[in-house]
């Protein structure tokens, strides 16, 4: 499986692991450093993840469950604070970097085993994935695993070849309990073996009934928990897909979907990578291991350019693509002895990685930058947050209260839930509420916290930019006493935040075809 002209001796192997160690080491300690300096705020999709973690269970609306375990492990450690919170996303990417260098080590040599870890360590998506807790890292953690693993079958005899096929389950289920985006890796071990012969070898029948009965027993209680909620996760997953939208075959989604790439994955790393495999692939010069990692990191890549262009595709969706890839892009630029194109490309990602990491110790830096507008979302909503609890305190103490605080966007409400638990977690505070937009509910606080006629009695609305005002103003029989709130975001941008009473909730009925409620009557 691995190409001995790349392979060097003992001691020069010894010594690039070292140099891999310090690396990652250092850069894992400066992302921790910057994440416990840092003001910046938690993004509303973190704090929704903070709140799942209350309540542990083996599915979510939107998500499988490892996110909300991993942050209940985190906080149980240091508390509920912004860097607790996030982590165990460096720590992730910086063991993701050391097993994508023993994978590289054993495919190729010791060198690459290095280089593979500083293109991963350094790529523009982990670095901002560092940053913040996502999906992103424990699916890339798990699938380093799951590769790492199959790797290893390939020379493991029984009983061993045993063990390394229930790890391998084990791994792979993990990684779908972190991202549904784990299925590639199926897909691809599938693949591979459809197309390779020695990869056929490295199965026995015991090897794979091993390997599916851990694969699907890590993964029976999520899917246990799908069945009783109306697999509502997965529902929400293909839905992001938005096969049924009226721009579909989109060339324009497509071609910034591939230039995305070079943003997510660096510059030159992806230029070497997708260049390498349509070079070596059309002239059939792919060795064993290029085939294995390209059967690994090009089915994300194809299958997401195809979503973008029937419909669309965030720049992420094929982060998947990237463990492998990273050790494909490593041995194809030192077997070329590319030297000054891996330089020059780590070295631009080493100054973007520094200069994230400043940005987030010191936010001022981005908007005299001109960059303010990428943590825009990070940004206010604890002020936000104490805006509504000022204004809630206030109804409490001058007109008897009210029955519920009540929002009309889940970011208002996550971070609510998040910047207002010292005030909306106590015995005797209004319950936080979601005023549903339409006949169904399309998030997980619209499904276990929706707004009732008896929790709408007298309630206070708080209303993202006035956006809904219109229709939420319609499902109640009396609104009064608006505020217009503006948190400050920048020199140029705010936050609009509209709060107003509320009485009577009675609900218009939504339209049945598209699930919406009847246009406003009249604009605010």
């Amino acid at each position: 499986m691995s190409v001995p002209a790349l392979k060097l001796d003992h001691k020069t192997a010894d010594r690039a692991w070292r140099l891999t160690l310090m690396m990652v080491g250092v850069l894992t300690v400066a992302r921790l450093a910057a994440l416990f300096a840092t003001p910046l705020e938690l993004y509303p999709d973190e704090a929704q993840y903070w709140l799942w973690s209350r309540t542990l269970a083996f599915g979510y609306f939107s998500k499988p469950p490892m996110i909300a375990w991993l942050i209940w492990l985190t906080t149980h450690i240091g508390g509920d604070g912004e860097a607790w919170v996030r982590l165990s996303a460096p720590l992730l990417h910086g063991a993701t970097a050391l097993i994508v260098s023993r994978i590289a080590h054993r495919l190729y040599g010791g060198w690459s085993g290095l280089v593979a870890a500083a293109i991963y360590a350094l790529m523009p998506g982990v670095v901002l994935s560092s940053g913040l807790m996502a999906t992103d890292a424990p699916l890339l953690f798990f699938l380093s695993l799951t590769i790492w693993a199959y790797v290893d079958l390939a020379e493991a005899r029984a009983p061993r070849r045993y063990a390394v096929a229930l790890g391998m389950g084990v791994a792979l289920g993990l990684a779908f309990l972190s991202k549904y985006a784990a299925i590639y890796a199926l897909g691809s071990i599938v693949v591979h073996a459809a197309i390779s012969r020695e990869a056929r070898a490295r199965w026995c029948p015991a090897a794979i009934s091993l390997f599916l009965a851990a694969f699907v027993i890590t993964l029976a209680p999520n899917f246990a928990w799908n069945a009783r909620h109306h697999f509502s996760t997965v529902k929400h997953t293909a839905s992001n897909a938005n096969w049924s939208g009226h721009h579909l075959f989109n060339v324009r989604e497509l071609i910034e979907f591939i230039g995305s790439q070079f943003g997510v994955f660096g510059p030159a790393p992806f230029a070497a990578l997708l260049g390498g495999a349509i070079w070596l692939g059309a002239r059939k010069r792919l060795s064993s291991p290029d085939l294995l990692l390209l059967c690994f990191s090009a089915p994300p890549l194809i299958i997401v350019a195809g979503e973008a262009f029937v419909s669309r595709a965030n720049a992420n969706w094929a982060g998947a693509a990237f463990v492998a890839g990273s050790v494909l892009t490593a041995a194809w630029l030192l077997r070329w002895n590319a030297r000054r194109w891996l330089i020059g490309g780590l070295a631009f990602e080493a100054l973007f990685a520094a200069f994230f990491m400043a940005c987030m110790v010191s936010p001022k830096l981005a908007d005299a930058t001109g960059l303010s507008n990428g943590f825009k979302r990070v940004r206010g909503w604890d002020q936000a947050v104490q805006t509504i609890i000022d204004r809630a305190r206030e109804e409490q103490a001058s007109h008897g209260g009210v029955t519920a605080v009540a929002m009309d966007d889940r970011f208002v409400y996550n971070a609510a839930a998040y910047y207002g638990r010292d005030y909306f977690g106590v015995p005797g505070a209004p319950p936080l509420k979601m005023w549903v937009h339409e006949a169904h509910p399309q998030n997980q606080a619209e499904t276990e916290a929706p707004l009732d006629a008896a929790s709408g009695r007298r309630a206070l609305i708080v209303s993202l930019e006035g956006g809904y005002r219109p229709e939420i103003e319609q499902d109640f029989r009396q609104t009064s006493d608006l505020q217009i709130a503006r948190v400050r975001l920048d020199k140029k941008r705010s936050r609009r935040i509209d709060l107003f009473i509320a009485r009577g909730f009675a609900p218009l009925p939504r339209d049945p075809v598209t699930g919406l409620p009847p246009e406003p009557r009249h604009q605010p």
